[in-house]
């Protein structure tokens, strides 16, 4: 390991190999020797319209996403999905159900408030966010326009070691930090 360099095994950014970051390091100066950094080139140029479309084929092949679906890169993370979410999936219903189960959840039906009524299926804070509520103890809208939970509540280590079943109704999963962790269906 190069001198100097702190062993960080974060939640969020994590340490990387010294072997993958020099080669990053060189291409943000100048990007697979065309001149300038990825960061500088057009969104529209050959160099990075390839990087685009293996970013693409990577990620359908890991996924298994099939080629009649699109997939849409987008910025903001799962907090700007709080209000995505409600803003494209409400509706005329103006209602959906979130599974509360710690501060990202929190966050996610406080900012559904904004544009609709976020209600609360479960909420697991009086256990100071530590457990997930029982199946039996939910109180689900069968009228909602969708349900929202956080797969991985990272701030107190809650997750979802199952894909909650909510009938018919749409689910929403923030899976911002266990994203291509394990296969989903």
């Amino acid at each position: 390991m190069t001198e100097g360099r702190i062993y960080n095994f974060s939640a969020g950014p994590s340490m990387m190999p010294v072997e993958v970051l020099e080669p990053i390091q060189a291409n943000m100066i100048n990007f697979e020797k065309s001149g300038m950094s990825i960061m500088e080139m057009s969104h529209r140029g050959k160099e990075f319209t390839a990087v685009a479309k293996e970013c693409d084929k990577n990620f359908r092949d890991i996924m298994g996403v099939p080629d009649d679906y699109k997939v849409i890169f987008s910025q903001g993370g799962a907090t700007l999905q709080f209000a995505s979410i409600p803003l494209n999936l409400l509706g005329t219903n103006g209602k959906a159900d979130y599974i509360v189960t710690g501060q990202w959840s929190e966050k996610a039906i406080k900012e559904c408030n904004k544009y609709g009524t976020g209600q609360e299926v479960c909420n697991s804070k009086p256990t100071k966010f530590t457990s997930i509520p029982k199946k039996e103890d939910w109180k689900l809208d069968p009228e909602a326009a969708y349900v929202h939970y956080c797969m991985n509540e990272t701030v107190n280590g809650v997750e979802f070691n199952y894909t909650p079943e909510v009938g018919s109704v749409p689910l929403v999963a923030d899976m911002s930090s266990n994203f291509m962790s394990r296969p989903i269906d």
